[in-house]
């Protein structure tokens, strides 16, 4: 058996192993606001609920591992001490990766993951709209673990109101946790469907993907990809110069002169084979 000392190996060494062991962690997909009014949006899984009465949540964005910078939720919270905690489902889980990306501070996350901003009722930050499950929170306590990078920063939170899409709910009007269909965080590249199991997400990019808020309009819009779809397309550097766009077309006369709907159709085809390059080729095709 491998036994570890904590303090004789590296913290992002020791970060792996806890992330591996303890999963699956259930998402805590974060929104804030700035002192100016900008919004924040971005998943924790080191998360989840600890009463009832009063109802409270506990999320935790931790120092990063690699050059010690909190996040922006952090600081957002410690400055206007209110969240929304949005729970994540399989329809909006590449979306919601796309949105974990260091994006500069001031950057609106919901554009970037091509989700919708719906106003809260008592809080200041939006809610996710896609999202099944929104809860309203006030942040009434924050506990520092720690100052050096891993460190974490429990940010305790009571929920004051609840948003359930009544499409998740069973005849007794209760969450079904089919209709749900939550996902959760594990190790690595891993998530957890709760009704099917493991599947695996790349990491998005260590540089900024260019956000599904720069994908053309005639293809956001498009009624046959998906949001999950979108934050793929989104989480790519740069798009294929047209030169490979052209030589592409040359190769695939059959995508030439289709309607926007079947180069869309034969886009997804690409990005179930997870070939994001072939897809972005496909769409660009003129």
């Amino acid at each position: 058996m491998l036994t570890i000392d904590p303090k004789e190996i590296s913290t992002g060494k020791l970060h792996q192993y806890l992330l591996g062991a303890i999963a699956p962690r259930p998402i805590a997909f974060a929104s804030t606001i700035d002192e100016d009014g900008n919004p924040n949006l971005s998943p924790f899984s080191f998360f989840n609920v600890f009463g009832a009465n009063p109802p409270i949540m506990i999320f935790s964005p931790a120092r990063s591992v690699r050059n010690n910078t909190t996040k922006h939720t952090l600081d957002n919270a410690e400055v206007v001490k209110e969240v929304v905690i949005n729970v994540v489902n399989y329809d909006i889980v590449q979306q919601m990766s796309l949105s974990s990306t260091m994006y500069p501070k001031g950057v609106n996350e919901f554009e970037k993951a091509g989700l919708t901003m719906l106003p809260s009722d008592i809080v200041k930050p939006f809610r996710v709209a896609e999202s099944p499950v929104q809860f309203e929170c006030k942040v009434i306590d924050i506990i520092y673990t720690g100052k050096e990078g891993g460190a974490g920063n429990l940010i305790v939170c009571e929920v004051v109101k609840v948003h359930i899409k009544e499409e998740v709910l069973d005849e007794e009007g209760l969450i079904d946790q089919h209709k749900i269909d939550l996902v959760a965080r594990a190790g690595g590249n891993y998530y957890s469907r709760a009704r099917d199991g493991f599947f695996e997400i790349p990491k998005p990019l260590s540089t900024l993907g260019i956000g599904v808020d720069q994908i053309p309009a005639s293809i956001r819009n498009s009624h046959i990809l998906t949001g999950n779809n979108l934050g793929v397309l989104g989480n790519v550097e740069a798009l294929p110069s047209q030169d490979v766009v052209d030589n592409f077309a040359k190769e695939h006369p059959e995508y030439v002169g289709v309607s926007e709907e079947k180069k869309h159709t034969f886009a997804q085809e690409y990005l179930l084979k997870n070939d994001v390059e072939s897809a972005w080729k496909v769409l660009l095709i003129k």
